[in-house]
C-alpha cells in the first residue's frame, strides 16, 4: 500500500468530521471557539485518528461508526498541546510554525479552549447522533479506555513526571520509559484499543492491538527523542534541541543516540509482531509502525 496516499485521504477524511464536530466561531462565546479551531486546525498528520480508524479497519469493522471517537482522540491531543505550551509548563511561543494559542488568544482563553475540546471529546463520543445502533458496553469500553490514558494515570501523569524531571541529572531509564510510555504512549495505545473495540474486535484481537499500541506509542516518542536532536526546526515543528536545552528526560540522554535508534527500531518488530496473525486489513498499521522510527517530521 502507498502510505502517504492514504495518510492524506484519512486526513481530510478527520479533518472535515473535525469541521462539522467542531463549534462554529460564530457560535457563543466566540473566542473560546474560535480559539479550539485555531488550534485543531494549525496542522498536524492526525496520527491518532488514522491509528484509531486504522485499527478498526483491521479487526474488519466500519471506519464510519468509528470517525467521532477518532476526532475525539484528536480533540484531547490538541487539548495537550495547548497546555502543554502555556508559559506554566514548556512556555513555547510557536508550534508547527504558527504561535502558540496563548500567544494569540492570551493564556486564559487557552487554558479554557483546551479545557472546552477535552470535554467536547466527551459529549463526541457519547452523543446517541452518532452512537445509536452500537453496542452500549463497547461505547462504555471505548470512554473508559480514553479516560484512562488521558488523565493521571496516562498523559497527565507523564507531564507531571516530565516536569518534575526536567534539568534533573540523576534520570535514569526506568523514569524515562515511565514519561514516554504516558505522556505520550498511552494516547495512541488509546487510540488503537479503541478502534478495535469499535471494530467489534475478538478478544485475541484486542490483545494483540494493544500490544501493538504499546510498542508504537514508545516507538513514536523514541523517535521524536532522536529528531529533537537531529532533526530541523522545520521539520520538527519546534525548536530543534530545545528538549536537550531544557534538560528533558529523554532516550538519547541516559541510552546515547545509537541504543535509541535500536530500541526505536525493537518497538517497531515488536508492533509488526504483534500483528502477525491479521490479514492485510492491518496494512496500514503496519506502514504506520514503520513510518513512524523512519519519519523526518
Amino acid at each position: 500500500m502507498e502510505l502517504k496516499a492514504y495518510m492524506k485521504e484519512r486526513c481530510t477524511l478527520v479533518d472535515d468530521a473535525l469541521d462539522r464536530f467542531l463549534p462554529r466561531e460564530t457560535e457563543l462565546p466566540h473566542s473560546v471557539h474560535k480559539a479550539m479551531r485555531y488550534s485543531v486546525f494549525a496542522g498536524g498528520k492526525r496520527v491518532r485518528p488514522i491509528l484509531l480508524l486504522a485499527a478498526c479497519q483491521a479487526v474488519g469493522g466500519d471506519i464510519g461508526r468509528a470517525i467521532p471517537a477518532a476526532c475525539a482522540m484528536e480533540m484531547i491531543h490538541t487539548y495537550s498541546l495547548i497546555h502543554d505550551d502555556l508559559p506554566a509548563m514548556d512556555d513555547d511561543d510557536f508550534r508547527r510554525g504558527n504561535p502558540t494559542s496563548h500567544k494569540v488568544f492570551g493564556e486564559a482563553i487557552a487554558i479554557l479552549a483546551g479545557d472546552a475540546l477535552l470535554t467536547e471529546a466527551f459529549k463526541l463520543v457519547s452523543d446517541p447522533r452518532f452512537s445509536a445502533g452500537s453496542d452500549p458496553s463497547a461505547l462504555l469500553a471505548v470512554i473508559h479506555e480514553i479516560a484512562t490514558c488521558a488523565g493521571s494515570y496516562g498523559m497527565v501523569g507523564g507531564q507531571v513526571i516530565d516536569m518534575e524531571s526536567e534539568g534533573s541529572k540523576d534520570i535514569d531509564l526506568a523514569t524515562v520509559q515511565y514519561i514516554h510510555t504516558h505522556k505520550t504512549g498511552a494516547l495512541i495505545k488509546a487510540a488503537v484499543v479503541a478502534g478495535a473495540i469499535l471494530g467489534g474486535a475478538s478478544v485475541e484481537q484486542l490483545a494483540a492491538v494493544t500490544r501493538y499500541g504499546e510498542a508504537v506509542g514508545l516507538a513514536f516518542q523514541i523517535a521524536d527523542d532522536i529528531l529533537d536532536i537531529e532533526g530541523t526546526t522545520e521539520e520538527i515543528g519546534k525548536d530543534a534541541g530545545s528538549d536537550q536545552a531544557r534538560g528533558k528526560a529523554t532516550y538519547p540522554a541516559v541510552m546515547g543516540l545509537s541504543a535509541s535508534r535500536e530500541e526505536a527500531g525493537a518497538m517497531r518488530d515488536e508492533a509488526l509482531s504483534a500483528l502477525e496473525a491479521f490479514s492485510a486489513d492491518a496494512d496500514p498499521l503496519r506502514e504506520i509502525a514503520r513510518y513512524i522510527v523512519q519519519r523526518r517530521n
